[in-house]
């Protein structure tokens, strides 16, 4: 009856009675992933800790680190390894520094009013995690009884998911997390390679803990119903690349938009971005694919559109120009925060206007040239926010309807206009209006 009551209550918050509803400090947050190793020369706990105070101040809430655990040496790529062949769920990676130290780092970032999520990686594990010795019937095996990996992930094993105790022991670790630490909330990794089952047990497990964030990374509506807060807008992320290359225009990008109007349930969050450490370390994300001035409206985009929750990766504020080595040692050189401001813009409208709030509403805006310029109205009471996109390598003359005559000023420029119609928009332009009197 207790665990029928959980169920019970972890989907009425999930559906909110139709709307999905999450933890209060994410309301209108946004998250920006940390690459421990590649962050600063020392790749410490500590080291990170002292840029914790800038990423406050440029507007960042919430910091997901990358896997903090150890890594397996057997089958290990490269002299350091991936971060995501976990060699034990339960302990600090000493290149990293200890748990004490990664307790003060969470308690650095609380104090600042910031969040804190981990990475969790329970579709597999490292090559030579304890529990192929101890439990080997937690893994799947081939036809002569070989451990397997998914892909190319050769220093990996993969984990029998029809293995109940393997699921308890799984959704013990993470409990783990939850009271060794002050976590809030997880980022899974390959969310999408774990079976519907597992999560119907974990999450009410861990959410009766506390009210914890997940993320998953996954593009998948069902996980939602389950209780993950956000999922990856990976069919957008791979449209807006080819908009960036001249590929596509956004009629293709309102196709995927609208798919997920139709098939996620309202308020379901996605997780939007312009790179990720796959994206920068394997697919040149976004030094390459949205180079220089191309990169901004794009940007604006993942931070200003509906149901988002934008992301940052480390050293895009500066911004690295480069492939980060995924398993070597390759850090990140701050010197410029080229982007800083920029963001700081994005990040601070984004806390400040209650017209990002999850009960605010959104609407398209009609404009003469749908392939090339995008608009849309963020409004919540008094507070009103246009965003206008040119999405193309073309000066344009875009024309928007729809707008009421309230005074605006746009957040860049600090440009007064009254009313909004006629703009005339270089390539790759993008403004962002706020009404006049909603200005915090």
């Amino acid at each position: 009856m207790k665990n029928l009551l959980l169920v019970v209550g972890l989907l009425m918050y999930v559906s909110g009675f139709g709307q999905q509803k999450h933890p209060d400090f994410m309301q209108q947050g946004n998250i920006y992933e940390v690459n421990i190793r590649q962050y600063t020369k020392e790749g410490t706990f500590k080291a990170f800790a002292k840029h914790i105070p800038r990423l406050k101040k440029m507007g960042v809430q919430t910091l997901w680190l990358m896997p903090i655990q150890p890594i397996s040496k057997f089958g290990r790529k490269g002299s350091l390894g991936s971060y995501y062949a976990v060699a034990s769920y339960t302990d600090i990676n000493p290149e990293f520094g200890t748990l004490s130290d990664f307790n003060a780092l969470v308690n650095q970032a609380h104090t600042l009013g910031m969040k804190v999520l981990i990475d969790y990686v329970p579709n597999h594990s490292g090559a030579d995690h304890p529990w192929l010795t101890t439990h080997p019937d937690f893994y799947e095996t081939d036809s002569t009884g070989k451990t397997t990996y998914t892909a190319d992930w050769s220093d990996t094993r993969e984990l029998n998911f029809n293995n109940l105790v393997m699921q308890d022991s799984m959704i013990n670790t993470m409990k783990y997390w939850l009271n060794a630490t002050k976590i809030d909330g997880f980022r899974v990794d390959v969310a999408w390679g774990v079976p519907y089952s597992f999560w119907d047990r974990c999450i009410p497990a861990l959410k009766k803990l506390r009210n914890i964030y997940l993320l998953a990374e996954a593009d998948d509506t069902k996980l939602h119903e389950l209780g993950f807060d956000a999922t990856y807008s990976w069919k957008e992320f791979h449209v807006l690349n080819d908009i960036a290359a001249g590929k596509k225009n956004i009629s293709a990008l309102d196709t995927v938009l609208q798919n997920i109007e139709t098939e996620f349930m309202k308020g379901a969050q996605r997780l939007y971005f312009t790179s990720n450490h796959d994206e920068n370390s394997w697919n040149k994300a976004d030094y390459a694919t949205m180079p220089g001035a191309i990169h901004a409206p794009f940007a604006v985009f993942t931070q200003t559109y509906d149901r988002t929750m934008p992301l940052i990766y480390s050293g895009q504020e500066e911004p690295v120009l480069r492939p980060l080595a995924f398993f070597e040692k390759d850090s990140i050189e701050f010197k410029k925060y080229e982007r800083a401001n920029f963001y700081t813009t994005l990040l601070t409208l984004r806390k400040s206007n209650s017209a990002f709030a999850d009960q605010a509403n959104f609407k398209r805006l009609n404009v003469n040239l749908p392939e090339k310029i995008m608009a849309y109205e963020r409004s919540n009471g008094q507070d009103k926010v246009v965003v206008v996109l040119n999405l193309s390598n073309q000066p344009q003359q875009a024309i928007v309807n729809g707008i009421d005559a309230s005074a605006f000023e746009e957040v860049f420029t600090n440009q007064k206009m009254a009313g909004i119609r006629s703009l005339q928009m270089p390539a790759w332009g993008y403004q962002v209006f706020v009404k006049k009197n909603a200005v915090k």
